[in-house]
């Protein structure tokens, strides 16, 4: 059994490169692509059916699990993954970005940031210590430094500001977590669109040192022609040797490209999300299964996907359980969803590995060009 974490790259192609990171609760294949299970649970989804799909590691929420049920209830169970069943790894987020969405609810200081529960209202105080405790309580195989992450559009003085106050939180974190061995701690990239502050921010956390790292404040508002600028150089800011992490990305396209410019890991709502409201993620491009195209249409979603739902269900049943508001709708969709992202992941994986990266997302771009295929 592996003792530590690990990070080993087995083959790059131009920036992308494809690994494997080793955990004492199993491997992760890289590049990965992480469901989200904010509350301890994958929406529509069982445990077992997430690892059918492909997923090696999920992401859990320190904000809504520190409110609801509570890091301590939890911990008294006996750790987050046996309380949802979960038993490879687990990745928390720090609870940052979803303080900053709270804005009246929040108030901003050196200290952390004091902030009113969407739930009930009650006060609560988050650090870089509590998230740190939070976490370790939660039993998190990889844990994220506390930061701020300002919305984009926004002035490059407010960015620079923001940026130094996460860094000095991302020492605070870093003494904070201590030697945990078997357990990691990323440290997360701040610095808005400026390529000089997403340097410098580099800097930082590489002289703090960390087992892995994000890039954050990316996905907030600022376009994908803009996030893949920086793309374009931030990664190469950060140690090679080490896991780079895309927080909150994306469509499959977003991934794509992420990945093309060297990403190792990424996690989105979106294809859960999309499969409770309707929308099923395919080779080539969205269908919404609400529209009336698909009411008598006997072909499953995608001819070429295994999952469950195109393997025994057709598009005029999808359309008929999403219109009367079935649960299994958001089940079959959902799974539909997350298969496609791990299929994707797996396609990218061995194209990297094989030295045709360039043929992949040629391949992928033309599949994605002809759109949903009209029934006859």
């Amino acid at each position: 059994m592996v003792e530590r974490f690990s990070f080993q790259r087995t083959a790059t192609d131009g920036k992308a490169r494809t690994g494997v990171i080793q955990t004492p609760r199993g491997e992760i294949r890289t590049p990965a692509f992480m469901p989200v299970g904010t509350a301890a649970t994958v929406k529509a989804m069982l445990p077992e059916s997430v690892r059918a799909t492909g997923a090696d590691i999920l992401l859990g929420n320190t904000y809504h699990l520190m409110l609801r049920p509570t890091a301590e209830r939890i911990a008294a169970l006996g750790g987050l993954h046996r309380f949802m069943n979960w038993e490879r790894p687990i990745l928390t987020d720090s609870g940052g970005f979803q303080v900053m969405s709270l804005a009246n609810l929040r108030k901003l200081t050196e200290e952390g940031v004091r902030f009113s529960s969407h739930i009930d209202g009650s006060k609560h105080m988050l650090s870089p210590e509590r998230s740190m405790e939070i976490q370790k309580l939660l039993g998190s195989d990889i844990v994220m430094c506390f930061d701020e992450c300002p919305a984009l559009p926004a002035d490059e003085k407010t960015v620079a500001a923001s940026m130094a106050l996460s860094m000095r939180w991302a020492q605070r974190s870093r003494d904070a977590f201590g030697d945990r061995p078997g357990h990691a701690l990323f440290g997360i990239m701040q610095g808005g669109v400026t390529r000089d502050l997403r340097e410098e921010s580099a800097a930082a956390l590489t002289a703090i040192g960390f087992d892995g790292y994000a890039v954050g404040g990316l996905a907030v508002g600022e376009g994908q022609e803009a996030m893949f600028g920086v793309l374009d150089y931030a990664p190469g800011f950060l140690p090679e040797d080490k896991p780079r992490y895309l927080m909150g990305v994306g469509k499959p396209d977003d991934i794509v490209g992420a990945v093309e410019r060297g990403i190792d890991m990424m996690d989105c709502v979106l294809p859960s999300r999309s499969g409770r409201t309707g929308q099923l993620w395919t080779r080539r491009g969205p269908v919404t299964i609400k529209n009336a195209r698909h009411q008598n249409d006997p072909r499953p979603v995608d001819e070429a996907c295994t999952c469950p739902a195109c393997r025994n269900y057709s598009r005029a049943y999808l359309h008929h359980v999403f219109k009367s508001d079935e649960i299994i709708a958001s089940m079959l969709m959902t799974w539909h969803n997350l298969h496609y992202y791990q299929e994707l992941m797996q396609g990218l994986r061995d194209a990297i590995a094989g030295g045709r990266l360039g043929a992949f997302v040629a391949g992928f771009h033309a599949q994605r060009a002809q759109g949903d295929i009209e029934p006859l």
